[in-house]
């Protein structure tokens, strides 16, 4: 599965997470660093990616239009570079799983666990 970093998560997550999640990038390395909510869902879904976020309008986008993208929604409240990457890497298998299901447009990712909606 292929990762597609939201604005509001660190650009140097991307590197680290290469190791699970092959081929995953951050907006700024896809020249949408700027771009409106609309044109990061466009470009995830024409190019395979599921969309990873710490902020609720990928959420409100999924709810309304389903997948593809696929969404992964961070509910992890503030925290370090570190700890954001240790919660994607527990969460790990559980996104692996929620990627190969054609049925869920959503996995909430959050301290207690996750939740494939």
């Amino acid at each position: 599965m292929r990762l597609l970093l939201d604005q509001n998560l660190p650009h140097r997550l991307a590197a680290p997470l290469q190791t699970g999640f092959p081929r995953s990038a951050h907006v700024r390395e896809c020249g949408l660093e700027r771009a409106a909510d609309s044109q990061v869902w466009m470009f995830a879904r024409d190019r395979g990616f599921a969309i990873i976020s710490r902020d609720d309008d990928f959420y409100q986008r999924c709810v309304l239009l389903g997948h593809p993208p696929k969404v992964v929604w961070l509910r992890l409240g503030n925290g370090s570079t570190s700890r954001v990457l240790s919660a994607i890497r527990a969460a790990a298998p559980e996104i692996e799983r929620f990627g190969a299901d054609p049925e869920q447009s959503m996995l909430i990712v959050t301290p207690e666990g996750s939740l494939r909606c």
